[in-house]
């Protein structure tokens, strides 16, 4: 812990990835934080490169904590990073495989404040996003968590003299949309449609973000959302732009087991599936898998119009697994909820079910039988909405908000890769969850509905290739 998704960018025709993760040194018992790099040519088979970001002993900085990657105004490529006990700093690009960075000499471009400076308390000099706009730099600076201090913004003319501008977001616009305690770490800020997004992470509730406007150095907000709710597992995005103009993004998919675990297994999660971003008419941010996940697909199941009977459990005959992507289409007729079981044992002692609630309008998954037996539901928690008071570890389904327009089916793209369930609906919505079945028959699909009939127009259904 952590495993934040950083320094996402497109080069040369190569996706490239970059995550925290943690070695430890043989003269001390602390861990260090670095960064992994993976790059890709088609966001699905993923070549790992030597470490990107390290410390030695005469660096300044203790640690590569998160940040982003951009191209500066010579056309090399760059990483902002928060170092650990020092400040925001800057790394160039050696080579074009992106394998070797040179750290500047001025780091850090911004120290961070302690108490008795004056700027302590203004800003926190901790998880930069940096872009460029014609020859100036601008950067989000994130608000370091659990001190109150915002996300700031910061711009410079020459990579090495930066200046606090002013707070990122409405004192007022944030107080009607989080809780006084939250922060917005990991920012990442970009272009989308005629929007600007800003996206972070809560440390209290998980991933997050703003869209609005970007205008003389001021971004105006207009809508706030999540991209995770309490009992997810969906943390620290991060995104980049590709040569066919996608804003493609990944996050951490976070790990429900006991650190003990880890531990012994040498990992503590692993990166979502890519989404490609983009802005809808009507200005909701649309979510959608990319089409390059498609090559992965084989021993296809189709069916066609199957009813379901108001509260009668349909099993899919001959459709089941752990590694697959299924592809719904769901006429809602008078159902109130609607219900699809995946890792489904035979008795329905396990099973995992996304639910969509028409009264409700939201989309749910809910893993209250996701492992038979279970009494250690405190594992799941990772975040509550603001102002809730439900008892630690009594999570057991992660809702979001989602509604279907008149007459329109349901249309959901689910992802299933062992202990990963990742649901896309109507491509607005996206949902996440991490668990882990006991039962080696937990491999069933059925669907429900309730409250009145409804009927799968289609349901295609492939296993997974590695």
């Amino acid at each position: 812990m952590p495993f934040d998704a950083n320094g996402a960018i497109f080069w040369k025709g190569r996706y490239h990835l970059c995550y925290i993760f943690q070695r430890f040194q043989d003269s001390d018992p602390t861990d260090v934080q670095c960064w992994g790099h993976s790059s890709s040519t088609d966001l699905i088979h993923w070549t790992q490169h030597p470490t990107a970001l390290d410390i030695t002993p005469d660096d300044p900085d203790r640690g590569i904590d998160s940040g982003s990657a951009f191209v500066t105004r010579e056309g090399r490529p760059a990483i902002i990073y928060h170092g650990a006990r020092l400040g925001n700093c800057i790394a160039l690009a050696d080579d074009d495989d992106l394998i070797h960075w040179t750290k500047l000499p001025s780091n850090p471009i911004v120290p961070h404040p302690l108490e008795g400076d004056s700027n302590f308390g203004v800003y926190s000099s901790w998880d930069p996003c940096a872009w460029r706009e014609g020859d100036t730099y601008y950067a989000v600076f994130g608000g370091l968590p659990h001190t109150g201090t915002p996300a700031t913004l910061f711009k410079s003319e020459n990579l090495t003299d930066w200046h606090y501008q002013h707070r990122m977001i409405d004192a007022d616009f944030d107080a009607k949309h989080l809780a006084a305690n939250d922060d917005l770490s990991c920012p990442d800020f970009f272009p989308l449609g005629d929007k600007h997004v800003l996206m972070g992470i809560s440390h209290i509730r998980g991933a997050r973000y703003y869209i609005g406007t970007w205008k003389d150095e001021v971004f105006t907000p207009e809508s706030h959302g999540w991209m995770n709710w309490a009992g997810g597992k969906f943390f620290a995005p991060e995104s980049l732009v590709d040569d066919k103009g996608r804003r493609i993004m990944w996050a951490w998919v976070l790990d429900p087991r006991p650190s003990p675990d880890w531990k012994m297994k040498g990992w503590p999660g692993a990166m979502s599936l890519p989404r490609v971003l983009t802005l809808g008419e009507d200005g909701i941010l649309n979510i959608a898998p990319p089409v390059e996940m498609e090559s992965l697909r084989q021993d296809r199941e189709s069916r066609q119009d199957v009813a379901l009977p108001r509260n009668k459990t349909i099993v899919i005959n001959g459709v089941e697994g752990d590694t697959m992507e299924l592809d719904v289409v769901i006429d809602p007729g008078d159902a109130t909820d609607i219900g699809i079981a995946v890792r489904r044992s035979p008795g329905e002692e396990e099973q995992t079910v996304i639910v969509y609630n028409k009264n409700e309008q939201t989309l749910s998954i809910d893993f209250s039988r996701s492992v038979e037996n279970s009494d250690n539901k405190a594992t799941w928690f990772i975040c509550m909405p603001k102002d809730a008071q439900a008892p630690h570890g009594m999570v057991t389904r992660q809702t979001a908000p989602f509604a279907l327009k008149p007459g329109e089916p349901l249309h959901l793209r689910v992802f299933l890769d062992r202990s990963i369930l990742e649901v896309f609906a109507n491509e607005r919505q996206c949902i996440t969850q991490r668990f882990v079945p006991n039962r080696l028959d937990s491999l069933g699909v059925a669907l429900r509905a309730g409250g009145g009939d409804a009927s799968v127009t289609t349901l295609d259904a492939w296993q997974l290739q590695p």
